[in-house]
């Protein structure tokens, strides 16, 4: 870890008539990422009025070879610049932007409470925990944090960032209907003809995702409503240890054969998963934002969802919001949804609604707002 100096007042003072350019900070810049793609989507945004906006990591992935530059290239980039942070987990590079002398504005996607991890893997929890305490270190240097939500606005509050706001996730509500991949779709539809709904979740396998709390109630489900009912478990595995645990859970429930994990899945693949399955479950125990309900909205899906962290920030009324989470409870709720006609296309036709508040040119908008006391550049 690099030495930190000390914050000083001067830090969070802003001259906005000399700043002429917002570059971009964030760990990796990697396709298919939800922070990811909200980089390139703020960098659109920025030099859209006016100001210059690179993009500097320590690590791009190879199919985003073009898009932005090694942090250490930043020097001569340097003049005029705000520097703004993507967080959303620890890193190095938080302490580069610390010892910088530009303004800073943070821009919070929130990192998991190290509690959900402890158990599973000890040193993911002390990575959470580390980033944790960095976000708490920005907080003196930062000129703005922002968060993707209230729910996010509100954590950077706490750890003491004076001036805040709130810009969602800039998501290009367009590329949510990706070309389906048509073999996945084939594929996903075969499985489908002896009968049986298709719940889907799409996310991490981690713990406060909770895919084990899913995979109970697909079973209560299962022997309540529908023996062939499957369910979808679509992302990668954060540890090992959770991913065995779910895959050992399912064989003693005797529901192997249902619970189908899908990783490393392409955009049309994701975007059969969306087009074929019957509703969109989520059970998260913890989220700052939560992408998935929203392209679940783009692809009429009906979402059914405990009501934690930010999720009734974003799903608003477009979703069937669950105060409880037992497997009783998820499963008649999914039942409710999938057997009352009426009331899934009221939520389909609420999600659509949905989206508008979620707009591409919405959110630009609000983000060119946030950052106007630093760059004197409104919408």
């Amino acid at each position: 870890m690099t030495a930190l100096r000390r914050p000083t007042p001067a830090d969070a003072m802003v001259d906005p008539g000399s700043v002429t350019a917002v570059h971009q900070f964030l760990p990796a810049l990697l396709p298919g990422d939800a922070v990811g793609m909200h980089t390139l989507q703020v960098q659109a945004a920025l030099r859209e009025v006016g100001l210059d906006s690179e993009i500097f990591c320590e690590a791009i992935h190879h199919q985003l070879e073009g898009s932005g530059h090694h942090f250490s290239e930043f020097g001569r980039y340097a003049k005029g610049s705000v520097l703004l942070y993507q967080f959303a987990t620890g890193s190095v590079l938080a302490d580069e932007v610390f010892a910088r002398p530009e303004p800073l504005v943070v821009d919070y996607h929130n990192i998991t409470p190290a509690e959900f991890f402890r158990r599973w893997d000890p040193a993911v929890a002390n990575a959470m925990a580390w980033a944790r305490a960095q976000l708490a270190l920005l907080a003196p240097r930062s000129a703005i944090g922002v968060g993707d939500s209230s729910y996010n606005e509100a954590e950077l509050v706490e750890v003491g960032y004076r001036r805040t706001g709130v810009v969602p996730i800039l998501l290009d509500l367009e590329a949510m209907s990706a070309e389906v991949d048509g073999d996945a779709r084939a594929r996903l539809q075969e499985a489908k003809q002896d009968g049986g709904a298709d719940w889907l979740f799409v996310g991490r396998l981690a713990p406060n995702k909770a895919q084990h709390d899913l995979i109970k109630a697909l079973y209560a489900y299962r022997e309540a409503y529908d023996p062939r009912a499957r369910l979808y478990l679509v992302g990668r595995r954060a540890t090992d240890s959770y991913y065995e645990a779910l895959t050992g859970f399912a064989v003693r429930l005797g529901v192997t054969d249902a619970v189908r994990i899908r990783e490393g899945v392409s955009g049309g693949e994701l975007a059969a998963h969306y087009s074929t399955a019957d509703v969109l479950v989520s059970v998260s125990e913890h989220e700052g934002f939560c992408v998935p309900p929203l392209e679940a909205m783009r692809h009429d899906l009906p979402v059914v969802a405990y009501a934690a962290g930010a999720v009734p920030e974003t799903v608003g009324d477009a979703g069937l919001l669950l105060a409880r989470k037992d497997p009783s409870t998820v499963a008649a709720s999914v039942n409710r949804v999938l057997s009352d006609d009426v009331l899934r296309q009221r939520l389909i036709g609420a999600g659509r609604r949905r989206l508008g508040d979620f707009s591409l040119e919405s959110s630009k908008r609000k983000l060119v707002e946030a950052l106007a006391p630093v760059t004197g550049v409104s919408g």
